[in-house]
Formats: structure tokens, sequence, C-alpha cells
């Protein structure tokens, strides 16, 4: 799809939506984390990301939303936070925190979201496996990022209902995120 004149791509991703004492658990992970290292992810900005989607003309913004509303009568995942994760694991640029997924519901919400988009003509699937984390911290320009990662967390189990499509914007303090459209998942 073309853009049309003066029109900017927007950057896109999909994303499972964190309860609020989820958010807090890792905003206050990420805060404990060496400040001379990392930078905590805001906890307004936390989230599970499906699909990060890049640069998209916004008129995509529909076809996306459709596939999300597909996917509105699947089961919502049932998750737990789970050990401190250094990626990528070589140069560390980010510290998160994985997902158990026990029963593998996210991973097939995952790929649903992925082939739905995929077939809508808006993604082209990463050919890695879907690792699920979220980012808590982001590693400070210059610094030396530690080979091992660290993280007191609370085994916290959480269902994640919520399937958002966001827009992000980037700023020199953090990139800020806006929903655009939202889907409720069963249960």
């Amino acid at each position: 799809m073309s853009l049309g004149a003066g029109e900017r791509p927007w950057r896109l991703f999909v994303a499972l939506d964190l309860p609020p004492g989820v958010r807090a658990a890792l905003a206050a992970a990420g805060a404990a984390a060496d400040p001379d290292v990392w930078r905590p992810v805001a906890p307004d900005s936390l989230h599970l990301t499906l699909a990060f989607l890049g640069s998209r003309p916004p008129a995509d913004v529909e076809a996306i939303a459709r596939v999300l509303e597909a996917q509105a009568g699947t089961p919502a995942p049932r998750l737990a936070l789970g050990d401190a994760l250094l990626l990528p694991p070589r140069r560390a640029r980010v510290l998160t925190v994985a997902l158990e997924d026990s029963g593998g519901a996210l991973g097939e919400l995952q790929a649903g979201v992925s082939s739905g988009l995929e077939a809508a003509g808006v993604y082209t699937p990463e050919r890695r496996p879907y690792r699920a984390h979220i980012t808590v911290a982001r590693v400070r320009p210059h610094a030396q990022p530690p080979r091992a990662a660290e993280a007191h967390l609370e085994r916290l189990a959480f269902s994640a209902g919520r399937l958002t499509l966001y827009r992000s914007q980037l700023h020199p303090k953090g990139s800020r995120y806006s929903p655009l459209r939202a889907v409720s998942l069963a249960g």
C-alpha cells in the first residue's frame, strides 16, 4: 500500500496488556536494576509484544484491527512471571522478564495473530521462534551490560485479557505508546 502525499508511516505493534499488579511488579524490577547500566521502562509502557509490524501506512490500521477482532473469542492466556533474561544474549541491550506459558495458549494466540497479519499483507513473521518476554529496562548509552541477569520477582500468575494495536512514537526520553484498537479476549 502506498502512502498519500505528506502521509508518514506509523510504527505499529500488537501486544497483550498487563494487569496493574503485574505492571507494578515489573516496574519495581526495572527500577531495582543498576541505574548506572539500565534505564527502567516506564510502568505505563510495559506490555507483552506479540508482533512488531514496524513502519506501516496509517491506512493499514483497519486491516490490522480486523485481525485483532478475529481473535476476540480466543481464551485469554494464563501466564506467570519467570526469570530475568538479557536480550540479545551475547551483547544485551535490554533486561527482560521471561513469561511462563504452561498451557501453550500464549503461543497459540501469537501464532494466530502472526498468521492473520501475514494473510492481511501487513506483516512478515520473524524466522526465529517467538520468545515471550517483557522488557523492564534498556541499557544506557555507553554502559557495559552485565553478562548475567538478576531480578528478584515473585512468580505472579495472571491472565492477559486484552489485545491491543499500538502506535509507537520515538522520543529522547523513551518511546510513547498510543493504543489505536483493543479487543477483549474470552475468559
